[in-house]
């Protein structure tokens, strides 16, 4: 039995998951996502509501130019 293609696929899947988690902390740092005018929050006594419209568009956008990248180059 060949491990080869899985070995890659979990070096891969773990270098992917680093550079998410190095991600989460820049963004914390830099305070820009999550707090970008068409965001909505709202907030009541007991209850508070918070949906990243323009955030979760913004890194939509990101994430798919970053995938056409590398579309291109693996033709």
């Amino acid at each position: 039995m060949n491990l080869n293609p899985i070995g890659k696929i979990l070096i891969i899947t773990g270098a992917a998951l680093i550079l998410f988690g190095l991600a989460f902390l820049l963004f914390d740092k830099i305070g820009l996502l999550g707090k970008m005018p068409g965001d909505i929050v709202i907030r009541k006594k007991n209850f508070s509501f918070y949906f990243p419209l323009a955030t979760s568009i913004i890194l939509s956008l990101i994430l798919t130019g970053i995938f056409f990248i590398i579309n291109l180059f693996r033709k």
